[in-house]
Order: structure tokens, then sequence, then C-alpha cells
């Protein structure tokens, strides 16, 4: 037991810190090339950060381990949600302004409603698996198409502020770029590995360290970027990270999964997880919404959103116990 927990701590560990340097790398190669700040902003730090996700679900997937798969994916939008907007919003209060992101938000509902029909049937198909990256593909080009008709919006605006501290030259940008890749692959793997053991050791389910240890750790490069911006003011990068990566889990990480090998899901998925990240989803497009011209999430309901998450986690914990 004792390795595998090394091997998840320092798995844990190198993932965050390569898919930092990842995310940056690709940033810094995109700015070069001459990509608008807009689309560095929704595709590349939006869907960059979610890397550790799809990485870590796509090899237990491949390894014939679907609980981590959908556990890290649907137990990171909880933590993204619950965890990181809830910490968040409690350093500083999240005010919504870009259009942008208040209009992805609803997407994002049509993609956990997808996710939730596809759960029905107690399993996810390789077909099943085609259509989220379809359904994620057609998503992505609308929002890019309506992104370049604003290139004056809030969030493109505190992309090129972000992009302006950054040195500008093509060598080390791709050398942080590769070189996140790679480690981001050999932690994932790490992890995988570590996880399925302690999770054999211990007699649990795959899917309960999917949900808890995998999905929190693979949520941390979020967290991070999110406070970041969030002390900086730019709360539309905070919020944005969350939402973009809310979409590329439920579409595009479970979507890969599901293609790679077909995967059975086991009813608490649908009845607890789908459903507790459902309804967080939920709140927040309510409270992006609250107020006329904008929404906001205060201090107030930070607190909240991390009780959700520390009442979620307890009643799993309390499912392996009792």
């Amino acid at each position: 037991m004792l390795l595998p927990a090394i091997a998840v701590l320092i798995g844990l560990v190198v993932l965050i810190w390569s898919a930092d340097r990842f995310v940056e790398g690709a940033a810094d190669t995109a700015a070069i090339l001459g990509v608008p700040p807009l689309l560095i902003g929704m595709v590349i730090i939006g869907f960059g950060t979610s890397a550790p996700e799809l990485v870590v679900s796509a090899l237990a997937s491949s390894e014939g381990n679907p609980g981590i798969a959908l556990g890290n994916a649907y137990g990171s939008n909880i933590s993204n949600i619950a965890l990181i907007l809830g910490t968040t919003a409690v350093i500083a209060p999240i005010v919504v302004q870009s259009q942008i992101v208040r209009r992805e938000l609803p997407v994002l509902i049509g993609a956990t409603l997808i996710a939730v029909w596809q759960l029905a049937d107690g399993a996810i198909t390789r077909l099943e698996g085609i259509i989220l990256l379809v359904v994620f593909a057609g998503i992505m080009g609308l929002a890019i198409w309506h992104g370049l008709r604003q290139p004056d919006d809030v969030l493109a605006q505190e992309v090129t502020a972000e992009m302006s501290t950054h040195q500008n030259k093509l060598g080390p940008a791709l050398f942080w770029l590769l070189l996140g890749l790679l480690l981001l692959i050999a932690s994932s793997r790490a992890l995988v590995w570590g996880s399925v053991e302690i999770a054999q050791g211990l007699g649990v389910s795959d899917l309960i360290i999917g949900l808890t240890i995998v999905a929190i750790g693979t949520s941390l490069p979020e967290l991070a970027s999110s406070i970041a911006a969030c002390r900086k003011g730019e709360n539309d990068i905070a919020l944005g990270n969350v939402i973009g990566s809310n979409l590329f889990n439920t579409l595009a990480v479970v979507g890969i999964a599901g293609t790679i090998h077909p995967m059975t899901v086991e009813p608490e998925v649908l009845t607890r997880d789908a459903a507790v990240m459902g309804a967080l989803t939920l709140l927040i497009l309510g409270l992006s919404y609250r107020r006329e011209g904008h929404g906001q999430i205060g201090r107030l309901a930070g607190v909240f959103l991390l009780a959700c998450f520390l009442g979620y986690n307890a009643y799993l914990v309390s499912t392996v116990l009792l």
C-alpha cells in the first residue's frame, strides 16, 4: 500500500506542475503565432487546465477502469463548482460581466442533460462517446464564431493583459509545451496505477477513488489559476475556467474515454453524482443572472458552495466506512 500511495502523491504533484507548464507553453506559443486573445482564453486556458482530467480518464479507460474515468470527470466538475468557485468567491466576490461566459452557462446545462440521458441506461457506448465529441466540436465551433465577432469582450481584454506579462519567445514556449505534455502523461499513468492499487487494497470501488482523490487532485490546476485570476480582478477568467473545464470534462473527457473503451456505469453515478453536478450547475446559472446587467457570486454563496463540497465528500467517505 505504501508504494501506491507514494505513486499517487508524486503523480499528483508532478501532474499539477506539468499541467501548468503545458498550459503556459501552449498559451505563449499561440500568442506568438498570432492566435486572437479570445481564442487563447476560451480554448487553451479554458480547456487546457482540463488536460489532467483528459489524460487520466483516457488512460483509466484504456486500462479497463471506467470508475476512475467517470469519477474523475464528474467529480472534477463538482470540485470545479463547489470547491474552486466557492474558494474563489470567498477570497473575492466574482462579478459576471462577459456576455460570452454568460452565454456558455446554458450550454453547460444542455451538456449536463445529455450526460444524464446517456447515463440512464447504465452504460456509455462507443457510439455515445462519439456523439459527445461531435456535440463538443459543434459547441466549440459556435463559441469561437460568436467570440470572434466580439473582439472587445471582457474576457479577451483580460487575456490580453495577462499575456502581456509573458516572454514572447517561441523556443522556451515550445520547450515547456512539450516537457509539460510528457510529464503530464507520465504522472497520469502513475496516478491511475496508484489509485487502482489503493482501491483494491481498501476494498472500495474505483468510482469512489475517482470521485475523491483523483478528481480533487486533477482539479487543482483550475483552483490555482482561478484564485490567481480573481486576485488580479480578472473575474471572467476565473468563471470561464470553470465553465470551460466542465464543458470539456462532460463532453470531451467522457467522450474520449467512452470512444476508447465502452464503459459500464454504476447506478450511483446517475442518482448521486450526476444529480449533484446538475444541481450545482443550475445554482451557478441562477447566481450569474441574479442581477440586472450582471450577476455576482458573493462570499455568502462561496461559503455555501464550500459547504456543499464538504458535505458531498463526507457522504462519499461515509459510504465506504459504513
